[in-house]
């Protein structure tokens, strides 16, 4: 791959090697007045990703690669600075999706140096242009992805290696680089820094709060419900279906039990779920209706050992000792509602 496949896809292991070995540091472009045109590049990069899900490709020359990719650190440090995880998902979606319209246009050597890049042995097809790989790696990238084509049940599979064409093949990539982007964010900035991209941070910040208030998800949108006492994981289920990003089986379940659990209206849940990418009204409101009950059994949200197992809790740091979501939730809402009865009092 060269310096303009690393523009494309910024978080491969030689777009990161090109940085390190380029006579130009991170700092300098945050700093360096010759860097303003990179800042602003940065910065654009954010708020396109913001507003549109997506970044608009882009055939770049060397010159222009080259900015884009030093671009790409300037903007990760907006994002952490801000620390909003509705911005972070979306911008690492938008990124992806940049990706995969770049893939898109490898031929199968170009396949076949990303996917090892990306731990992915691949045989390719030079005619075809297909891809085989391991189920295994199916699986670990597929799993998030919902539409019946991609269940494992679907494909065929012989000697433990499946074949899958080009464009499927390119989202298993998109998925990969969504991750590998939105890893480690937001990470600690410097204070200096972000006094170097003070003016870029507050634009994006902005921008991010008006598009916040324009998002059903507050605390008027669940009215009877108090989101401010989410447990991590919810919360960042919830802003993952916000960041049009596909949430796995499980992590639905367990959102979907969580939220029916703590008296939220199946038809409500039905409004959060419609910004996912593959939002069927139909059979989602079947789906949450069947795990209210309307079979005879309503099921509960399931622990947080549970969640972890099945990889859908972000880290315990805020839950300390509690194991289940229901708990946190009713010991934050108490908290909460002692705090303001001591308002009302004094």
């Amino acid at each position: 791959m060269d310096i303009i496949d690393f523009a494309n896809i910024p978080c491969t292991t030689g777009a990161l090697e090109y940085m390190k070995e380029s006579s130009v540091g991170s700092a300098d472009v945050c700093t360096d007045m010759a860097y303003e045109s990179v800042r602003s590049a940065a910065k654009g990069c954010v708020l396109e990703a913001l507003q549109n899900g997506t970044l608009k490709y882009r055939r770049y020359n060397e010159p222009a690669a080259n900015k884009e990719l030093l671009a790409y650190p300037v903007a990760r440090i907006i994002v952490s600075s801000i620390k909003n995880t509705y911005l972070t998902k979306r911008y690492a979606l938008a990124v992806a999706k940049l990706a995969y319209e770049h893939i898109m246009s490898f031929r199968a050597d170009g396949l076949r140096e990303l996917a090892a890049d990306f731990g992915i042995t691949a045989t390719v097809d030079a005619r075809t242009m297909s891809a085989t790989i391991h189920f295994t790696d199916y699986i670990h990238h597929a799993h998030v992805l919902h539409e019946p084509k991609w269940k494992l049940s679907s494909r065929t599979v012989k000697g433990g290696m499946l074949t899958i064409s080009k464009s499927d093949f390119a989202r298993l990539m998109e998925e990969v680089v969504r991750k590998k982007v939105e890893f480690g964010l937001p990470h600690d900035v410097p204070q200096e820094i972000k006094e170097a991209l003070k003016q870029y941070i507050n634009e994006v910040q902005e921008a991010a709060n008006i598009r916040a208030n324009k998002q059903g998800f507050s605390k008027e949108g669940f009215s009877e419900v108090s989101p401010g006492c989410f447990p991590p994981c919810i919360s960042s289920a919830i802003a993952d279906v916000q960041a049009n990003v596909n949430l796995s089986h499980s992590m639905r379940f367990a959102m979907t039990t969580f939220l029916l659990n703590i008296g939220m209206k199946p038809e409500k849940i039905t409004e959060i779920f419609r910004a996912s990418p593959d939002f069927k009204e139909q059979d989602t409101n079947y789906q949450i209706n069947h795990i209210a009950g309307a079979s005879g059994t309503a099921y509960t949200c399931p622990t947080c050992a549970t969640m972890t197992t099945n990889g859908n809790c972000p880290g315990k740091t805020q839950c300390k000792k509690i194991k289940h979501p229901l708990i946190f939730y009713r010991r934050k809402l108490w908290i909460q509602n002692k705090k303001q009865a001591k308002k009302v009092v004094s």
